[in-house]
């Protein structure tokens, strides 16, 4: 199972405080830990809202509404991508997440194929696939 661990922003991410150099060692062993044992497949911190935008879609018109958002705790600070055996799996690897400041997490399952039922065609399938492996020879690229 694939799945975004979403971290929650917090008032010390949106007013720019940059993480310690020991939460950041902190940081950088829990990460080898997931790699070493094959959970990580991705993961970033994501700057304050304040350099986002958020876009808004009605009909035919897309509305650009430029940064800070008001509500912190609806903000994401970053992410991890990682792949377990189930939801139990992850909530094990996030309750040692080293943090101690405050921060939340989320933990999303990502929908996979087969749970969109027969709307996902064989025609779709494929194209899905095609631009998966074009993702991946990009990456190596």
């Amino acid at each position: 199972m694939r799945c975004m661990v979403i971290v929650k922003a917090t008032e010390d991410s949106e007013n720019g405080v940059m993480p310690s150099e020991k939460d950041l060692s902190e940081m950088g062993s829990f990460n080898e830990e997931l790699v070493n044992a094959g959970v990580m497949l991705d993961g970033a911190g994501l700057h304050r809202s304040e350099k986002g935008v958020r876009l808004d879609y009605e009909g035919d018109e897309v509305k650009v509404i430029d940064g800070p958002f008001a509500e912190t705790k609806e903000l994401i600070a970053g992410y991890w991508i990682w792949e377990v055996k189930n939801i139990e799996e992850a909530i094990e690897w996030a309750k040692r997440v080293p943090f101690n400041h405050g921060e939340s997490t989320e933990i999303r399952p990502f929908i996979e194929p087969d749970e969109f039922g027969e709307e996902l065609t064989p025609e779709l399938r494929e194209r899905g696939a095609a631009l998966e492996a074009k993702i991946a020879e990009q990456r190596n690229d």
